[in-house]
């Protein structure tokens, strides 16, 4: 039987050189939601992201991933590792064409069909007009387009995001959220979003959860977060009265 979420996480701890960054006593991320992580920069999200990722064991605690449990001793399994893909505020694309860039990942796996895969996420995300382009011409919001694509045609179960509209203009931001939410809602792919910007929390996610100086303070259904927030500094955050 599946179960209802994609992530456990308990008694969960970061440090480095001997200071912790993170602590998160329980944390459930659900099957097929969009869950923001917000706070301010330093707080600990893009490390919360990290471990989600497998790109770090934790200090303390673990991660609880379908079977398989991260918990400081070591990286998961290849086949685990590749149903989490994780978007970075700032990607790096291979020097060669959009079709390239987003062929890589299936070739580097063996995939077969690949053609037809890469044909069908360009055509979704509008980017065949640019599948023969060389990378480095692409604008700031073409080049995060096709980051997602590079992602997508993936086989995945949980797509990761972090901040991936932080340097975009309002039109290329509005392109992007609606990806977050077709991906999500045509393909039931579990979305997990950091962003410091609350209005696009308050856009696209189902849950959210508020991070301050690396420790969990509320996390909560949308409705709850914005409009009536069980912790003052939630209210704060939201408002815009708490000053970082």
């Amino acid at each position: 039987m599946e179960q209802p979420h994609v992530f456990q996480l308990e008694n969960l701890a970061k440090s480095y050189g001997g200071r912790e960054v993170l602590r998160i006593p329980d944390l459930t991320i659900r099957r097929g939601e969009v869950f923001c992580v917000v706070g301010p920069s330093g707080s600990g999200k893009s490390t919360l992201l990290r471990l989600l990722n497998f790109l770090e064991p934790p200090t303390n605690g673990r991660v609880l991933f379908g079977g398989y449990s991260s918990n400081g001793r070591g990286f998961p399994p290849l086949e685990v590792q590749r149903r989490v893909a994780m978007v970075f505020q700032r990607p790096v694309l291979l020097n060669t064409t959009v079709r390239a860039n987003v062929a890589y990942g299936l070739r580097l796996r063996g995939e077969r069909n690949v053609h037809d895969k890469v044909r069908k996420v360009l055509d979704d995300l509008g980017l065949t007009p640019l599948a023969d382009q060389p990378a480095r011409l692409l604008s700031g919001g073409e080049y995060q387009r096709v980051a997602f694509a590079r992602a997508l045609v993936l086989d995945l179960e949980v797509l990761l995001l972090d901040e991936p509209t932080a340097h975009l203009d309002p039109s290329n931001v509005a392109l992007i959220e609606e990806m977050i939410r077709r991906t999500n809602r045509k393909h039931g792919m579990t979305v997990v979003l950091v962003t410091h910007n609350v209005f696009q929390a308050k856009r696209l996610a189902h849950r959210l959860a508020l991070l301050l100086d690396g420790q969990l303070v509320e996390v909560s259904d949308s409705h709850t977060f914005f409009d009536s927030p069980r912790d003052p500094r939630t209210a704060g955050f939201v408002s815009g009265q708490m000053v970082y």
